[in-house]
């Protein structure tokens, strides 16, 4: 269906709570009233841009066809993002996690660094994690990189793998970064090939347990704030069990993790904090208790 501008009469209460539950039986993700304004002024443009004129036809629009579901969550879901968006957070991975992560693993056979990027959108998130990683870590070649780049969204996936980018998204490039890492081309400027290749792009539904092997570092910036507590808890038990011991979970700013049963250290860096999964010598051992008969 292409897009056209046409009026967006008859969205009523009731059809909006109907395309909330739907989109939250399908990927655990929920608008909840604080982000009520957001959610309703992006499917009142999703309308008009369909050419729809009432709620109802959307509705039996993204029951029947799987493309004009995915479309309406990609309008609610992407966000405009730019490369090394949180300096704090690509300043601490580093200054502190890539350093001891060589020291961890360079001996080992083979050397390899897994990270997942979860919820990747448009892929300025694992390039800017690979980009960190070849400019900073010590003998970058000789490591085995895998970025593995997950996302409910066909659409900034495609965006993703084509890694042409201009404008404010590339703001915070720096010229020399610009020129190593990217080439110009028509419409601005592409990630070069040695760089894509160490990131492996996948479309997946964070609700939906998938086994991705171990990570040393799993980033899910701005991700939580989707989901409702009960599956908040158990998305980071799940990155929790996902992590080597010694690894780190990058989160956003405004996601804390502090009251959940999950063993994390909570490490503070300047404006940002990190998550690392203890090692087994350092997960305090319960005291041991002598049962005697009564």
């Amino acid at each position: 269906m292409t897009e056209r501008q046409g009026p967006a009469h008859g969205l009523s209460e009731h059809d909006l709570s109907e395309i909330r539950m739907l989109i939250e039986e399908r990927t655990g993700i929920r608008f909840d009233e604080s982000r009520e304004r957001f959610f309703s002024g992006r499917v009142k443009e999703h309308l008009r841009a369909k050419g729809l004129d009432r709620g109802t036809d959307l509705l039996r629009a993204i029951r029947k066809s799987n493309v004009e579901y995915e479309g309406l969550l990609e309008r609610l879901l992407t966000q405009e993002t730019s490369f090394f968006r949180y300096p704090g957070v690509y300043e601490a991975f580093e200054k502190r996690v890539l350093p001891e992560l060589h020291t961890k693993k360079f001996w080992k056979n083979p050397r390899t660094l897994r990270v997942w990027s979860a919820g990747c959108s448009t892929g300025e998130e694992p390039y800017s994690i690979a980009i960190t990683i070849c400019d900073s870590l010590s003998f970058a070649d000789s490591w085995n990189v895998e970025i593995l780049a997950t996302d409910v969204g066909r659409q900034a996936l495609k965006h993703a793998e084509r890694a042409v980018y201009k404008g404010r998204s590339l703001a915070s490039v720096n010229p020399q970064q610009l020129d190593t890492h990217f080439s110009r081309v028509e419409g601005g400027h592409q990630v070069k090939p040695k760089l894509r290749k160490l990131v492996t792009f996948a479309q997946m539904n964070l609700a939906s347990a998938v086994y991705v092997g171990r990570m040393d570092m799993i980033f899910c910036m701005n991700v939580l704030i989707y989901f409702s507590e009960e599956r908040r808890r158990a998305l980071v038990q799940r990155f929790y069990d996902t992590l080597e011991p010694g690894g780190y979970l990058f989160l956003g700013h405004s996601e804390s993790i502090s009251k959940m049963p999950v063993k994390f250290q909570a490490i503070v860096l300047n404006d940002c904090i990190l998550y690392r999964k203890p090692t087994a010598e350092e997960i305090p051992k319960p005291e041991l208790v002598a049962e005697g008969r009564a």
